[in-house]
């Protein structure tokens, strides 16, 4: 059984910084991509970041692009999401969702498995 547990959201104010972290079991984690998604109160799922197998490869949201990164360490079968200069409008419950591709995109249909998600809040 394929288990994600999110952990490292929290409160901080704009122009902070926090770090998520999605610990995995169930599977050989170096060989699929990780991807992260956000969910604003009111709006639908959206599509942050992703990162292929190998983690030579990454996809962002345009929103995020130059402000969040996202790594992987296969050694800790653990993706991770540094996110700096937060805004008020990165609010969301933040996922870490896994597919069963080496290399994936931003529609959430390719992700197989979720994780129950992390509140992440921006005052201004």
């Amino acid at each position: 059984q394929v288990q994600l547990v999110e952990s490292g959201g929290g409160l901080v104010q704009a122009g902070g910084s926090l770090r998520l972290s999605c610990a995995t079991s169930g599977r050989t984690f170096s060989s699929y991509a990780m991807g992260w998604f956000r969910q604003a109160p009111g709006k639908e799922r959206e599509f942050v970041a992703t990162i292929s197998w190998s983690g030579r490869t990454t996809y962002y949201a345009d929103s995020v692009k130059g402000r969040f990164t996202i790594s992987r360490d296969n050694a800790k079968n653990t993706v991770y999401l540094q996110m700096n200069s937060l805004k008020p409008e990165d609010t969301a419950v933040y996922y870490c969702a896994a597919p069963n591709l080496q290399i994936a995109g931003e529609d959430s249909a390719e992700y197989r498995y979720w994780g129950q998600g992390t509140q992440v809040t921006v005052s201004s």
